[in-house]
């Protein structure tokens, strides 16, 4: 799959595939065989098919001969010449085998055509692929889109709706809000790295931190030091927070507890999707 650049730079997606033929038993890619039959087609010489290939005379030939035997039928016929001579033909079962796959190959190239024709009126879909070409050392990226702005004069406070129960809040300055252009309802990703996010426990918090949101407790994996917990939200989104096993133990975590993840407004990156 790969994303491509449109003239007004708008990033849109391509979808690209490749086909790959299987045997029962095994996962092998098959393509360089039939590529080997069309250059044997094409030249009719396994010798000159080989070089094409980039592989040698015996390997070439040990390709067709598992061919052969995987056929119901010969798919070449070799003249007499030696065992680097004579010429060589597909014979019509291997005709017929070719011009299969080449019609396989050209309904292949249709479904993706439908494909792209399709994914560029699905905008949901074309963010999400966007999205996930970021790289960053954040682990927690969610998108979503801005359900609310409050100016001030120095920093903006931007609600971003990232699912239909939860909503992130993230203080930018007034300045880098007009230089990205941030407007209600556009798509942005929200970022929060996982040392950023302080976990509670219990009821009745009271804390300043303009962002707790509380989930269930899915999965606590310790290292020497730290613990990496990952947290289960409202409309299936998790949450990552990385904390010293101490703290760990202090809160007694387990897993399938309720736990509240906390971080500060200005802790939350913005990114234009």
């Amino acid at each position: 799959m790969c994303v491509r650049l449109d003239s007004e730079d708008n990033c849109l997606a391509n979808l690209e595939g490749q086909i790959w033929l299987t045997e029962a038993t095994s996962k092998r890619l098959m393509l360089d065989q039939i590529d080997l039959l069309q250059a044997i087609a094409d030249t009719g010489s396994i010798t000159a098919a080989a070089k094409i290939a980039g592989v040698s005379y015996k390997t070439a030939w040990d390709r067709l001969e598992r061919i052969n035997n995987l056929s119901e039928h010969p798919v070449i016929e070799r003249s007499a010449g030696g065992s680097k001579g004579g010429g060589s033909i597909l014979t019509g079962y291997g005709k017929e085998m070719l011009n299969g796959f080449k019609q396989l190959q050209e309904q292949h190239n249709q479904f993706l055509e439908n494909l792209n024709q399709q994914l560029s009126s699905l905008d949901d879909v074309s963010k999400f692929m966007k999205s996930a070409l970021l790289q960053t050392s954040a682990r927690n990226q969610f998108l979503g889109s801005i359900a609310e702005i409050e100016t001030g004069a120095v920093n903006t406070e931007v609600q971003v709706q990232i699912s239909e129960q939860q909503r992130i809040v993230a203080m930018v300055t007034e300045q880098s809000r007009r230089e990205m252009k941030l407007a209600e309802g556009q798509a942005v990703v929200a970022m929060i790295k996982a040392s950023s996010v302080t976990l509670a426990v219990g009821d009745a918090i009271q804390v300043s931190a303009r962002n707790v949101l509380t989930g269930t407790l899915v999965s606590l994996d310790r290292g020497s030091v730290s613990a990496d917990v990952t947290i289960e939200l409202a409309g299936e989104k998790t949450l990552s927070a990385m904390i010293t096993n101490k703290s760990a133990d202090q809160l007694a975590l387990a897993e399938g507890m309720v736990i509240s993840a906390l971080f500060k407004a200005s802790s939350v990156i913005l990114m234009v999707a």
